[in-house]
């Protein structure tokens, strides 16, 4: 009989799940370009190789599970970084860029060539265009007359901003040419 850490068995498998999750990330933050096996993952987590199976049916599951649990993680900093910000939208292009400095787009851009089909998937779909909600109402609040036009143009200037860095540009470098353009 497996020993339960947790006060209720849903609480260990909640615990346990998370310890896999947490593992398959650090792994895949060590090295993007090549995904993690279950027993890898379960190792790392400190846990039998077969009990990643109770979890998760193959490595493919695994890592659609991590897309899955990346975006909402990505969404919290990025409102977090925006709720005590003078300026929320500055805040929401400066949190972007450091995620991708800190090298977790590098990790979301090694699962999409890993696992293609989970990027496909309509819920995927849905939390990855749920990520500008945050800076469309922060524009509407400023008043501005099209906000998710002006997301979207936000957005180009992230998403160039984290070609450069991971292209190797310094984060200050970008950061500043990013600022300038938005002034």
């Amino acid at each position: 009989m497996p020993r339960i850490d947790a006060p209720t068995v849903v609480e260990h498998r909640a615990a346990q799940r998370r310890a896999l999750l947490d593992a398959a990330h650090a792994l895949l933050s060590e090295t993007p370009d090549r995904p993690p096996g279950l027993g890898e993952v379960a190792a790392k987590a400190g846990l039998a190789r077969s009990s990643a199976y109770h979890y998760f049916r193959s490595r493919e599951d695994l890592l659609s599970a991590v897309v899955e649990d990346m975006f909402p993680r990505w969404n919290d900093k990025i409102v977090e970084a925006m709720a005590g910000a003078d300026d929320p939208i500055w805040a929401y292009v400066e949190a972007n860029l450091q995620l991708v400095a800190d090298g977790e787009h590098a990790i979301v851009g090694a699962l999409a060539t890993l696992t293609p089909q989970t990027f496909r998937d309509s819920r995927i779909m849905e939390m990855h265009d749920s990520l500008v909600l945050p800076l469309v109402e922060a524009l509407r609040l400023r008043g501005v007359s099209d906000p998710k036009l002006t997301a979207k143009l936000i957005n180009s200037l992230v998403h160039t901003g984290t070609e450069l860095i991971e292209s190797g540009c310094s984060m200050d470098e970008v950061r500043s040419a990013v600022r300038e353009v938005l002034a």
